[in-house]
């Protein structure tokens, strides 16, 4: 069948490979439901047709039916208006390839509407794609996978802590800019993150930024020196050190570990 890639701009996933999928439908429902990954699929009119058990499972859903043929992404106040989307998707429809990154799933949107009873997490984000399936200049479906970077459980406040620093983190480390996003005293946040957590937020941070080092550690392309200034470090500072007592190795040793 050739591999599923879903990022039409970097080539990640192959999406030539969705319209041959979709030549009998339900074949391909039943192939979806296999994969972790949430899918959804919609028809031109932006209703919902299909949603796999990645996602019931991620929206915390025992039932299917509940959306189906009820939801229409294009008329979403949350996600149109709110959230700013309104455009992306309008392109989606008019049968372009698009991907949203750093998509924050608005899970507290269906606790509002009681569509689930409580958020089956505090926070999630990730990348977002949509990707058109058409037979000749007519649109037939519009597939949309959600690919979970990040996802965040516990007290409100620690959790909208953890996204903030997960999307700060190229960032000079900031405690009062964190406690800011959270509403509340920088004392505070240490005190409660560190209860909750067992660790720190400047822990937090800099397990972060060794895991994106880590990312571009993996590049063959990229020398270990260019591993960690792509990651706005330099690779004789602390964060070395660092890096080797959360992983155990040096980044050389890391690099060869992966070879």
């Amino acid at each position: 069948m050739g591999k599923i890639v879903l990022n039409p701009a970097n080539s990640e996933i192959d999406v030539n490979i969705l319209p041959k999928m979709f030549h009998d439908t339900n074949a391909m429902f039943q192939l979806l439901d296999k994969f972790p990954i949430p899918f959804e699929v919609f028809v031109p009119d932006g209703t919902l047709e299909y949603q796999n058990q990645g996602f019931l499972e991620l929206e915390g859903l025992t039932d299917a039916s509940i959306l189906l043929g009820k939801y229409n992404i294009l008329k979403d106040p949350v996600l149109n208006h709110q959230m700013g989307y309104q455009e992306i998707f309008q392109k989606a429809f008019r049968g372009e390839a698009v991907v949203i990154s750093n998509f924050h799933p608005p899970i507290w949107d269906l606790v509002n509407r009681g569509i689930i009873k409580e958020k089956p997490y505090e926070s999630a984000s990730g990348n977002f794609y949509l990707y058109p399936i058409q037979n000749g200049k007519k649109l037939n479906y519009v597939v949309c996978v959600l690919l979970i970077k990040s996802m965040f459980y516990g007290l409100p406040e620690i959790a909208k802590a953890k996204e903030y620093i997960n999307s700060h983190w190229l960032e000079e480390y900031n405690v009062r800019a964190i406690a800011q996003s959270v509403n509340m005293s920088a004392s505070k946040l240490y005190r409660l993150f560190k209860q909750h957590t067992g660790i720190t937020p400047g822990d937090f941070y800099r397990r972060c930024k060794v895991d994106h080092i880590k990312e571009k550690l993996a590049d063959k392309n990229l020398n270990i020196s260019e591993a960690f200034a792509a990651c706005g470090e330099d690779s004789q500072s602390r964060i070395a050190k660092v890096f080797k007592e959360i992983t155990g190795f040096s980044p050389k040793e890391y690099r060869e570990k992966l070879t």
